[in-house]
């Protein structure tokens, strides 16, 4: 069994949450969100944003506080195989309450299949919020183009 070690970056003006479905092995070992330099997740967020490219875990943290956007994974802890969403079993889901309490979270956006069809059945019947799911921005997900992952994306930057 492997523990999600990230806490949630959020703040009190969040208004859009992120949630992806578990940290990768790079993501683990740099402690922060979409570590791994071939997910295309930060990309993606300074496209939308018309914004530099955070490289390091400082700016990445400042991105996400600039742009109001909270960021977390519906996935606590579960078996995986290395980073493989398909590989994912025995999956129990983070209890978001605190950020929906502490935050002014409008809208929440799921990055990928795997964080929908978890969010959807665990954490939607007990928030009564419906996520909006977004293609994943994962490298395994190589058959969507990075134009394609920017244009479903700017919805978020639409939101603000």
């Amino acid at each position: 069994m492997t523990v999600h070690p990230i806490p949630p970056l959020f703040a009190a003006d969040s208004k859009i949450l992120i949630l992806g479905s578990f940290p990768s092995v790079k993501s683990r070992e740099t402690m922060f969100f979409y570590g791994h330099p071939r997910n295309r997740f930060w990309c993606v967020l300074a496209a939308v944003f018309s914004d530099e490219l955070p490289e390091t875990v400082g700016e990445k943290r400042a991105f996400l506080l600039r742009h109001r956007i909270a960021l977390w994974d519906v996935i606590a802890s579960c078996d995986i195989v290395n980073s493989s969403d398909a590989k994912i079993k025995n999956a129990a889901v983070n209890d978001i309450s605190s950020i929906l309490a502490s935050a002014k979270i409008e809208t929440v956006y799921v990055n990928g299949k795997t964080a929908a069809k978890l969010y959807e059945k665990h954490i939607e019947p007990k928030t009564g919020i419906k996520a909006v799911p977004l293609p994943s921005t994962s490298p395994a997900n190589a058959a969507v183009s990075l134009e394609a992952l920017i244009l479903a994306w700017e919805r978020i930057a639409r939101a603000q």
